[in-house]
């Protein structure tokens, strides 16, 4: 059964989470403004219905991903303050994996941006 009053409950505590990813993280910053140019450029060059969801699904997967990230590099630096080998590996991983969603998720913007600018 759903239980949407604990749900509402949850919904600060995950509202938190955003609120110190973006005034934290100098990553997510960065992915905020490129965020900001797409839209905006969506909005001057009339992107098609496809073109808005390729969109927001990409800028939805690299925050998450952003997210997510900083939550490994949290709980890592938690769990072994000195360096250690595997500590790196998951925070290199964990970046990785932001890497890889970005660089596609720039692919996707150069396709859409070369319809629009390039005709």
């Amino acid at each position: 059964m759903i239980n949407i009053p604990k749900f509402l409950r949850s919904v600060p505590f995950a509202w938190n989470g955003v609120k110190l990813l973006f005034s934290s993280e100098n990553n997510a910053k960065i992915h905020l403004l490129a965020m900001l140019v797409v839209v905006i450029a969506g909005f001057i060059l009339s992107f098609t219905e496809g073109e808005w969801l390729a969109v927001i699904l990409c800028i939805g997967g690299v925050m998450a991903l952003e997210a997510v990230n900083t939550a490994i590099e949290a709980v890592v630096d938690l769990a072994s303050p000195e360096v250690h080998p595997l500590a790196k590996k998951a925070k290199d991983v964990a970046a990785g994996a932001v890497l890889i969603f970005a660089a596609c998720a720039v692919v996707v913007a150069v396709v859409i941006l070369w319809k629009h600018l390039g005709s």
